[in-house]
């Protein structure tokens, strides 16, 4: 069976660069690596074939040879002769690099120099919506670690030293076969650094660290938001073999408030009013989370009528104003009357049927809705 134009099967122009070529390669040898295919032949050739491809047009010489002789000229440039359908694994070291990563959830960097970036740490803080609201600076304590005053961070008894592993013989990573390609991986003996400590430290047991702790100066941004997150660089665990620290993230968690619900930048509040206040109208003061303020209830206000305040919200993060505060009114019935409030009411009662509908505009449209909707059933 003729082959494929090597160019098609990477889904590339001829004149694609070579970064092209090897992002191209990486999303295919991901999408039929056998791992992923488990008992999958035509993935598996599909693999091989993508590898073909990829060991020729990754290779200047042997991509110039094909692009003027077509398969015979790269066939005898030895590019592909062994019986895995390669030879030669530095074209692919590379350009699998990241691919191990994921299948095999770790990387390799290969040598006894192996650095890893120590893992991130999480810290959740609990503040008042005011505190969220105004911003607030605070210390918090976090785990930290120290160089073994005992071992000067060898990690090994007073006396000894580590030793060379033998497994990697020192350079932190293995050469593992998978099927018809090699792998190469983190040394699991030894861990990725090249060396193994068989007395350790008594005081830190081999780490070469002791856990301690360490108090933080942090900066809450004024208007910062309940699960936002705050980022602290390089203050999380520290890396091996000289990496980069992991980072601290401090996780933001607003307690619930007594009177304010929060709504993005805005406020909501309930307020309740008497029913004389609601019927004949007045002045009420309503907080704040910078004081009070004055509000004017028209008279006949009803239930669940909203005011509006503009800018007493909060001022978010990435804000550039603040937001809106929003009180809602609840008419409060009077309860536990005593006998001369019972008969002052029944006669206001009295004098406002007698005026008739006028008093009450929602519950005459009410009612003539109902009648509407019996008469309905009716037909």
């Amino acid at each position: 069976m003729a082959k494929r134009d090597y160019y098609e099967i990477l889904g590339v122009s001829k004149t694609a660069s070579e970064e092209e070529i090897k992002k191209s390669y990486r999303k295919l040898a991901m999408k039929f690596h056998p791992d992923r295919n488990p008992d999958n032949k035509e993935a598996e050739e599909k693999f091989k074939e993508v590898n073909e491809a990829y060991a020729v047009l990754s290779d200047a010489q042997k991509r110039s040879a094909y692009d003027q002789f077509g398969h015979a000229g790269a066939n005898g440039q030895g590019g592909f002769g062994g019986a895995d359908g390669f030879s030669g694994f530095g074209g692919f070291a590379d350009a699998f690099g990241d691919i191990f990563g994921d299948i095999f959830g770790q990387r390799s960097r290969g040598g006894a120099s192996n650095v890893y970036r120590g893992n991130d740490l999480s810290y959740a803080v609990d503040l008042t919506l005011e505190e969220a609201a105004h911003g607030k600076e605070m210390k918090i304590r976090v785990p930290s670690w120290h160089t073994c005053d005992t071992c000067h961070g060898s990690g090994a008894k007073a006396g000894t030293s580590p030793k060379e592993c033998p497994t990697c013989h020192g350079q932190g990573a293995v050469r593992m076969s998978q099927g018809f390609f090699s792998v190469q991986q983190t040394c699991p003996h030894c861990h990725g650094t090249g060396k193994v400590i068989s007395d350790p430290c008594p005081d830190c047991h081999g780490q070469g660290r002791n856990k301690t702790t360490k108090t933080l100066e942090i900066k809450i941004p004024q208007g910062i938001d309940d699960g936002m997150r705050i980022r602290s660089a390089g203050n999380g665990e520290p890396g091996l073999n000289g990496g980069p620290a992991g980072d601290l993230y401090i996780e933001v968690r607003v307690k619930r408030h007594e009177i304010f619900e929060r709504d993005g930048d805005d406020l909501h509040c309930k307020i309740p009013v008497t029913m004389t206040t609601a019927a004949l109208g007045g002045e009420i003061e309503v907080p704040t989370l910078n004081g009070s303020a004055r509000i004017d209830i028209p008279a006949g206000t009803q239930t669940n009528k909203i005011f509006r305040l503009r800018s007493k919200g909060i001022k978010g993060v990435h804000a550039s104003y603040p937001g809106d505060l929003y009180c809602h009114i609840e008419v409060e019935v009077p309860v536990r009357l005593t006998e001369s409030q019972r008969k002052l009411l029944q006669q206001l009662d009295e004098s406002l049927q007698a005026g008739g509908d006028k008093h009450s505009p929602q519950a005459k449209s009410w009612t003539d809705k109902v009648k509407d909707f019996f008469q309905k059933l009716k037909v």
